[in-house]
């Protein structure tokens, strides 16, 4: 063979070999990219059971004979309804999917019932949900996984609890 062609030859099997690396980084970015994905629902998940677990908190352990919701967030951080302060978040936290303010479910009878996240992005998690997230499945967005505290109806009582209505955070 002349040089010529070994120089063209050796040439092809370059072009080869980036074309397997940048086919393989590629597919690695993608991977990468769903893991980040998975993550920030886990946390989503997380954060979100937190929220609805200090509304819960804050709903049940009201003065006796007047239940309420917390008014703003920043309630769950600091109640002073009682002789000494309760806590029942450590800090507000940022929707982990958009970095910017939770969306508020206003409760029917006034007050904070639950977030949601503002991220119309469509979920990757479908399934296998704890039973307060089983509706989670049907959603076809992030902003339709609403993390809302609804009181159980008294012991004996046919009613139904009020829908909630969903508003942007301001």
């Amino acid at each position: 063979m002349s040089a010529g062609r070994e120089r063209g030859f050796t040439y092809v099997w370059i072009l080869i070999a980036v074309a397997v690396l940048g086919g393989s980084l590629a597919a690695y970015g993608e991977s990468w990219s769903h893991g980040m994905q998975r993550e920030k629902e886990a946390e989503l998940l997380f954060v979100g059971d937190e929220y609805r677990r200090a509304i819960a908190q804050y709903y049940e352990n009201s003065p006796a004979g007047y239940r309420r919701y917390p008014e703003r967030l920043e309630d769950l951080l600091k109640d002073e309804r009682f002789a000494f302060t309760r806590r029942y978040l450590r800090k507000l936290y940022r929707d982990p999917l958009t970095g910017a303010a939770w969306g508020i479910v206003k409760a029917p009878e006034g007050g904070i019932m639950g977030v949601y996240s503002q991220s119309s992005e469509a979920p990757s998690k479908t399934g296998n949900f704890s039973k307060d997230d089983r509706d989670f499945s049907k959603a076809e967005r992030y902003s339709e996984w609403r993390f809302v505290y609804s009181p159980p109806p008294p012991p004996g009582s046919t009613e139904t609890p009020a829908s909630p209505t969903a508003t942007p955070a301001s």
